[in-house]
């Protein structure tokens, strides 16, 4: 029933939704759990329930106490920055266990310096040429199956992509002007290249092997296990489900190759220079990070699944409509609700459903198409779910 869970359906599926904006007099209704907004209600943009999960549309997550402090702290004094990018992805290295890391503007960030630092590794004049590849070895292979929206990011340091569907494909496909293989974390069931086979042969050719990992965590050891596994380079989000700051991420694995990507991003000048993370960010990551690492993600997870019971009792008393819990594949892996119905018989679409419940009081944001509704618990705060439940029986019983 569920659709596979990816940090871009939302966008995708953004014109099934009305305007998050509303009036003052609307944001002024809202239950208490959205009180004291007022920094957003002023400007009458009207906050809203999350109910789809770690979307960036919808801010990613948000940040706890601990890590605002950090970046508080941060933002009182000056430091050198090229320093304290070194310092952060050496104490980052330490505390995740990996041989190198890199603080990114975002995981699309990490996919850009990622084969910015494997076109150059690390030839500074090289590195300012980027996107002139004219004379270089610039192809990157990425399984037909792992086409992700993301490939703009490769693109634009010049690199060329070069698509294969097969292991044989792939085996053909390198050669001398080869300097990265591109895998998409979440999608390691689809296509006809395993998981093992990709790895092997990047071995075997001395080829860079880079994961897009970004919405990947839970669990917290996969922080370190895809790079154990065997790739050299991973990116994940930083404002995810590490609850960092949102335009932040992760570039973790061989230190010669994160040592390289460092020097893409501003504050060096190039391909990178637009890719700001300020010192606020980098601190509050790493805050992050060590916070996530010393989380009791059990408990957590007991009190997700505590909100899940909590919407499944409320629409089981709902005739026509199908509810039932799901945890997707790698992404956002927590505890999720899907919901199904006959759009005909009940005479109410997923697109109706999603308008009433981001109009209503309160503003509710949720997933869904085509007689199914997808409803994430994870990015919900204290009672919210119980708002959510209500509302679903509102909706669907009218």
């Amino acid at each position: 029933m569920p659709t596979r869970s990816t940090r871009r359906r939302f966008v995708q599926a953004g014109a099934a939704l009305p305007a998050l904006a509303a009036s003052p007099a609307m944001a002024a209704k809202q239950e208490p759990t959205l009180a004291g907004a007022g920094v957003y209600t002023r400007l009458g943009v009207r906050p809203v329930i999350n109910a789809i999960g770690t979307v960036t549309i919808l801010g990613g997550s948000l940040m706890p106490p601990e890590v605002v402090r950090a970046m508080d702290e941060a933002a009182r004094f000056y430091v050198n920055v090229p320093e304290l990018q070194e310092k952060v992805g050496a104490r980052l290295a330490e505390v995740i266990g990996v041989p190198g890391a890199a603080v990114t503007a975002g995981a699309a960030s990490a996919i850009t310096l990622a084969t910015a630092a494997c076109l150059t590794r690390g030839d500074r004049k090289k590195m300012y040429r980027l996107p002139d590849t004219s004379d270089m070895p610039n192809e990157v292979i990425q399984p037909k199956a792992h086409i992700s929206g993301y490939e703009a990011q490769i693109l634009l340091t010049g690199a060329k992509i070069v698509r294969v569907e097969t292991v044989e494909e792939m085996e053909r496909a390198i050669n001398p002007r080869t300097v990265m293989m591109f895998y998409v974390n979440k999608n390691e069931r689809e296509g006809q290249i395993s998981r093992q086979d990709f790895l092997r042969v990047g071995k075997a050719h001395n080829v860079p092997t880079f994961n897009d990992a970004a919405a990947d965590v839970p669990p917290a050891s996969r922080l370190s296990s895809i790079v154990k596994e065997g790739f050299d380079l991973v990116a994940f989000s930083g404002g995810k489900g590490l609850c960092g700051p949102q335009s932040s991420g992760l570039l973790l694995g061989r230190k010669d190759l994160t040592d390289a990507a460092r020097m893409c991003i501003s504050p060096q000048g190039g391909i990178g220079r637009g890719m700001k993370v300020n010192k606020e960010e980098m601190i509050g990551l790493l805050a992050a990070v060590e916070r996530y690492l010393k989380l009791d993600l059990a408990a957590e997870l007991r009190v997700l699944e505590g909100r899940v019971e909590h919407i499944l009792t409320a629409l089981a008393k709902v005739p026509g409509v199908k509810a039932e819990r799901y945890v997707p594949h790698i992404a956002n892996e927590v505890p999720h609700i899907a919901l199904q119905w006959d759009e005909q018989e009940k005479k109410l679409t997923a697109r109706e459903v999603i308008r009433q419940l981001l109009e209503g009081e309160p503003a509710i944001a949720v997933l869904g198409g085509n007689g199914r509704i997808n409803v994430s618990v994870w990015k919900m705060r204290g009672n919210e779910h119980r708002s959510v439940a209500r509302r679903l029986v509102e909706v669907f019983k009218a």
